[in-house]
């Protein structure tokens, strides 16, 4: 037996024929029928693997890219002293400037940053919604960014080293995914009670994270709102590196989950009609969507919203049916670089965290949510 992919995504398996093992469905397709059968979406064939592509996520993906790339090139020209574009393009080059302790040891630390710690709350809030079937499901919804902030606050108001803030935050994370996945693992972790537990979980480590503020030093206690707001301040290639590692040691398991996610819109009957196993799947892409919010929220603190809003701005984007992984990631990329670059410039010499201006999107598109919500019960 071989496995093939149909357009939904699933897999299905399909019988052998003939001494060449050519399989009777691929050979009952003539060349080119695939185009006709998916609109938008093109067959690619390699050697015995098949590739659907959309050619409308391709699309906007590309488009997403030059906006990132045109977003880090800004980012590392504005400030005092301002950098020209093509002056930040030579630095970046290779070519030598009077300008390169600027971009490369001041601006581009934090921008790289900036984009890769987006990037991976893209990821996140991709897998987690769509494992909640719920648009309004993210880390910050789901108790992981509370569970991490209650540890970096135990931290920083106990006078644990600094060094030791990051490490101990992921381990509250974690923590609070354990104490997730424990009370929503009941019926297979069923969307709408994995939600319902995560958003006690969150209300619960927000909780104890106000009585450990109020009970702290106040100099203390400010160290640690700030933290708990997200701030990319101060911050450069050590936090980018424990991301990106993060990502690229999940690499292969990211890979899966971009098929994986076509199955999460089927019930389970008809998931394991097809031949997948449901529960293990949701089991897989929360942990992996858990894992990597843990790991960006102790590096950069609690910058909420960028996981909520990339995922389903890149879903209507694309005009998919769920969000798009890839899409996800450059979009939460983008927003994050034109947060911290806005808040870096809008009220010079002061810096604004970038999660005050994350907060202050993520607001209007609940709004947003709501209003559309309404307009279709209505």
């Amino acid at each position: 037996m071989t496995a093939t992919r149909d357009h939904s995504g699933s897999s299905r398996p399909c019988a052998s024929g003939g001494p060449t093992g050519r399989s009777v469905a691929a050979s009952a397709v003539p060349p080119g029928a695939g185009d006709a059968r998916l609109p938008g979406r093109s067959l690619l064939r390699i050697g015995p693997v098949s590739l659907l592509i959309r050619r409308r996520a391709t699309l906007v993906a590309a488009v997403l890219t030059v906006l990132l790339l045109l977003a880090v090139v800004l980012s590392l020209s504005l400030g005092t002293p301002y950098v020209a574009p093509a002056d930040v393009l030579r630095a970046l080059s290779g070519a030598g400037t009077p300008y390169d302790l600027v971009v490369f040891d001041l601006r581009l630390p934090r921008v790289v940053l900036a984009a890769v710690a987006g990037a991976a709350f893209g990821v996140a809030g991709t897998l987690i919604q769509s494992v909640a079937r719920n648009p309004l499901a993210s880390p910050d919804v789901i108790g992981i960014t509370q569970g991490a902030g209650l540890a970096a606050t135990v931290a920083l108001t106990s006078g644990m080293a600094a060094v030791l803030v990051a490490p101990t935050a992921l381990v509250g994370g974690l923590l609070a995914a354990g104490l997730l996945f424990a009370l929503g693992a009941r019926h297979g972790l069923a969307a709408q009670r994995f939600v319902l537990a995560g958003v006690a979980v969150a209300f619960g480590f927000r909780a104890l994270t106000e009585v450990v503020m109020l009970t702290a030093d106040p100099i203390d206690g400010l160290r640690a709102q700030i933290w708990l707001i997200g701030t990319l301040a101060g911050k450069g290639w050590t936090e980018a590196a424990w991301i990106a590692g993060t990502l690229l040691v999940l690499l292969p398991v990211l890979a899966w989950a971009g098929w994986a996610l076509n199955s999460t819109a089927l019930d389970d009957d008809t998931a394991r009609g097809v031949g997948l196993r449901p529960v293990a799947r949701r089991i897989g892409l929360a942990g992996t969507g858990v894992l990597v919010a843990a790991m960006v929220t102790a590096q950069v603190g609690a910058v909420d919203f960028v996981a909520l809003v990339a995922p389903q701005v890149a879903r209507r984007l694309v005009r998919a049916e769920r969000p798009p992984l890839v899409c996800a990631a450059l979009l939460g990329a983008l927003l994050l670089v034109l947060a911290d670059l806005v808040g870096r410039r809008l009220l010079a010499p002061t810096q604004l965290p970038a999660g005050v201006l994350t907060a202050a999107i993520g607001g209007p598109y609940l709004i947003f949510l709501l209003l559309r919500g309404r307009r279709r019960s209505s």
